[in-house]
């Protein structure tokens, strides 16, 4: 799953790390308040779309691994950190 797949996903978090660093400049410039929260938004959003191909990819690849072992303890590892994953999500 490692090379172009991982190459997107760095130039994603890079480009969100521009966007903070944006909106932190936005908020130095004293700019209206709703203008800052819109940019807020689209970096929560930006974040979050790198976290489902970071998801996808570890179901696509750890989880069918531990599912191909027939190891049940390791399946049963990956299924409850997908399931601690999703609760800190809930908070």
């Amino acid at each position: 799953m490692a090379g172009a797949q991982d190459k997107k996903i760095v130039n994603r978090l890079r480009r969100v790390e521009g966007q903070v660093r944006g909106v932190a400049q936005m908020v130095e410039d004293d700019r209206y308040c709703i203008d800052i929260l819109n940019q807020i938004q689209a970096v929560k959003s930006a974040l979050g779309r790198a976290e489902s191909e970071i998801l996808k990819r570890h179901a696509a690849c750890c989880v069918t691994e531990a599912i191909g072992s027939g190891d049940a303890e390791e399946q049963k590892v990956k299924f409850n950190e997908l399931i601690d994953l999703f609760e800190k999500a809930k908070r």
